[in-house]
């Protein structure tokens, strides 16, 4: 038996255990993007809090995920990778505020193209879940935006208030799946 593969809980109850945590982590971001919104235009100290809270965040939920909502005997590998991505973006993120938003803009962008793929995958493997059509547009479109960040990154006009926008839209992204999973009953994919 692989070691990452355990019994898992029957489908319903791992819709139901997303659904809360998926609503969570909506409420999360959409205060976070507020906050960091009223701070985007300096690298202030309450704006690196903010930064380096939000991987933390996500390290928090991938271990709530783990814990209460595996995929049906499926193994989690991508749950585990999110949150070793997410731990090193927080660090990187604490590193990069003491070099400028530039340097924020270049982990943030790292990250969100790794841990886009890794919830694109994640969400692909729990379709039968339901609700996870939103998930698996999310990760793309982080995998995008995390480019844009890295591009943005050069240019002179950086600024952490895209980083806000991003955290909201991924916010709505994960308040539709947790609709979808509510409305599903977790029976129906997508």
């Amino acid at each position: 038996m692989d070691t990452l593969t355990e019994t898992a809980a029957p489908a319903s109850t791992a819709a139901a255990a997303l659904r809360k945590l998926y609503f969570l982590r909506f409420a999360f971001a959409a205060v976070w993007a507020a906050l960091l919104f009223t701070t985007a235009d300096t690298l202030s100290a309450p704006a690196t809090v903010l930064l380096v809270a939000y991987p933390l965040f996500d390290v928090g939920c991938a271990v709530a995920d783990l814990r209460s909502a595996r995929p049906e005997g499926r193994p989690v590998r991508g749950l585990y990778l999110n949150v070793a991505l997410s731990a090193l973006a927080a660090v990187g993120l604490a590193v990069a505020a003491t070099s400028g938003i530039p340097a924020v803009l270049r982990v943030w962008g790292a990250w969100a193209v790794t841990a886009g793929l890794v919830q694109l995958a994640v969400g692909a493997a729990r379709r039968g879940l339901g609700g996870q059509w939103a998930m698996i547009a999310s990760g793309g479109i982080s995998t995008l935006a995390g480019a844009s960040f890295l591009a943005q990154a050069g240019g002179a006009d950086a600024s952490l208030s895209a980083l806000a926008g991003y955290a909201f839209l991924g916010g709505v992204f994960f308040l539709v799946s947790a609709l979808r999973l509510g409305r599903t009953g977790g029976a129906a994919k997508g």
